[in-house]
């Protein structure tokens, strides 16, 4: 109870925090690039116009991924940008497992000039959906 006290007492103090606090999270999310929709993702690679990079681990990527999907998994991807230079005059869509790595990839990448949008939500957002999902052969 004594932080309800405190609360009360420095409401000013604490509604500045969580100002501050929101707007540092915010920034630091849109420095991976922007979240886009399922059905954008879904637009753009219709049109083939992006390329969905998976940064899950090759086991999450093979029980279960979008098609045309290049897996790199977000530990290896700094060492493995080389690979990615072919896909450089496409829009490059990051996608992991609930969006969390995707922000940190997406600096990564915006960093070395890719254009770069990040799915929202990740694979779960996906899958929660009932969209398809193409699952590797061990």
């Amino acid at each position: 109870m004594d932080w309800l006290k405190f609360v009360i007492e420095q409401w000013m103090l604490v509604s500045g925090l969580i100002v501050l606090g929101t707007a540092y999270f915010a920034l630091n999310a849109q420095a991976g690039g922007k979240t886009i929709s399922i059905h954008d993702v879904s637009r753009l690679l219709n049109a083939d116009a992006a390329v969905l990079v998976d940064v899950r681990d090759p086991v999450e990527f093979k029980a279960g991924h979008i098609t045309g999907a290049v897996n790199f998994a977000f530990a290896s991807l700094a060492g493995q940008l080389d690979e990615l230079e072919k896909f450089r005059g496409k829009t490059l869509i990051v996608a992991d497992k609930m969006g969390q790595q995707s922000a940190e990839a997406g600096k990564l990448l915006l960093a070395k000039g890719f254009t770069v949008v990040r799915l929202s939500g990740g694979m779960s957002e996906w899958t929660a959906q009932n969209l398809p999902l193409i699952k590797s052969k061990k």
